[in-house]
């Protein structure tokens, strides 16, 4: 059993302040998206209404999360505990008590993503890893502590980096570099690699900057950096297979790819796993991202005959929008459609935007997860991802089944 401990805390406000790329930066008071948890007659909910944007009122007491962490035991010791939260977690105030109480020397403590902004002293990371810490996420942008000073709004940037290679020395550390084209690629990228490899990092997860609503901003704030134009989806997929044949860290990226393990879609290398999946017996459109078109097309493309895979312009699926339906051509659209499980719209919106030609048709959410991103398969096998797609399209060849004409 795995539990997690949820500190809380609000980006750019409980993080020592925005890094010049937050997605969560200038973010506006934009109206529920709609989303799975609303109820059929009212959009909006907890989730679509201020979770997604990680509106938390400040980082919790420690009693709170030790009281949340306890009702989710309910009695058993936890395999491992994770901490995480919206702000920092350097900046969490109890995060060393917090970590003594929840690993009492017996459980070992993973930490989600932090930057290291808030650590005071050079070796605050060596008493966490004596509290129990075993994991850490470390948002490193660039080893280059004056990159980190401009682009994270880091004032202790040594500072950082020297617990980063406490933690790099004494845990599995998994660090995230979010590439800005002309900033941290390039010969920063694999000075940054070089140097975590002496450090002793496990890997590296490369994120694509997003500067624009289609590529996930949807919060009203793009764009982040004026100016700034994002690595394409094909040059940012090549950046990370060059990077992984350069360095021995294991290097995914988010939304794509990841060179071992063939994540996202790693089905459409495997057509003889392909063919194994069960049979289609009735037809439906399949609604996805551009990022992931080619990829469900090829893995669908011996069923073409019953399922057509429409892309919509926006590159990451769960964060499809009610907008994003609009321009879609309904001439291509059959009458039962398969939208992304986590898209961002409210049910009556959505039947309502894909009913506009006056055709009435059946629109379901398929599975949450098709696949997986960098950010997970870093730590998984080949055969531990195409375990979950061929469970994940199964489930949606049965909804296709069931509810498809």
């Amino acid at each position: 059993m795995e539990v997690l401990a949820d500190v809380g805390g609000r980006p750019g406000l409980d993080c020592n302040g925005f890094c010049s790329y937050c997605y969560f930066k200038g973010v506006k008071d934009v109206p529920p998206f709609g989303c799975k948890f609303c109820m059929p007659f009212q959009k909006g909910c907890d989730y679509c209404s201020r979770a997604i944007f990680e509106g938390y009122p400040g980082f919790k007491p420690m009693d709170t999360v030790l009281f949340e962490v306890a009702s989710k035991c309910m009695g058993s010791i936890p395999d491992k505990v994770t901490i995480s939260g919206g702000g920092d977690l350097s900046c969490y105030p109890a995060l060393l008590p917090l970590t003594k109480t929840l690993s009492q020397g017996m459980v070992p403590v993973s930490l989600g993503y932090t930057s290291g902004k808030g650590f005071k002293k050079a070796d605050d990371a060596a008493a966490l890893v004596e509290a129990g810490v075993m994991e850490v996420s470390f948002t490193v942008f660039a080893t280059d502590p004056l990159l980190r000073r401009k682009y994270m709004n880091d004032r202790n940037a040594e500072i950082a980096l020297a617990n980063l290679e406490i933690f790099c020395q004494n845990c599995q550390v998994y660090c995230a570099a979010v590439l800005i084209p002309g900033v941290n690629d390039g010969e920063v990228l694999e000075k940054t690699c070089s140097d975590l490899e002496d450090m002793g990092a496990k890997g590296i997860i490369l994120m694509r900057f997003a500067n624009s609503r289609d590529q996930g901003l949807i919060l009203g704030n793009a764009p982040i950096m004026p100016g700034i134009t994002p690595h394409s989806i094909e040059e940012f997929r090549d950046i990370v297979t060059e990077t992984a044949k350069a360095h021995r860290l294991r290097v995914t990226g988010t939304p794509l790819w990841d060179p071992v393990t063939g994540a996202p879609f790693a089905l459409a290398r495997h057509p003889e796993m392909v063919a194994s999946l069960p049979e289609q017996r009735r037809g439906a459109t399949i609604i996805t991202s551009r990022t992931a078109l080619p990829l469900l097309k090829e893995i669908f493309k011996e069923r073409a005959d019953k399922v057509n895979v429409l892309g919509l312009e926006k590159d990451i699926g769960c964060l499809i929008t009610i907008e994003d339906f609009q321009n879609l051509d309904l001439a291509l659209v059959k009458d039962t459609v398969i939208i992304p499980g986590r898209t961002l719209a409210h049910e009556k919106e959505i039947k309502r935007a894909l009913s506009r030609d006056g055709r009435e048709r059946i629109v379901a959410r398929g599975p949450d997860q098709l696949t997986v991103d960098g950010e997970m398969s870093i730590s998984m096998n080949e055969q531990e991802v195409l375990d979950l797609e061929m469970e994940a399209f199964a489930e949606l060849i049965a909804a296709i089944n069931a509810l498809g004409v």
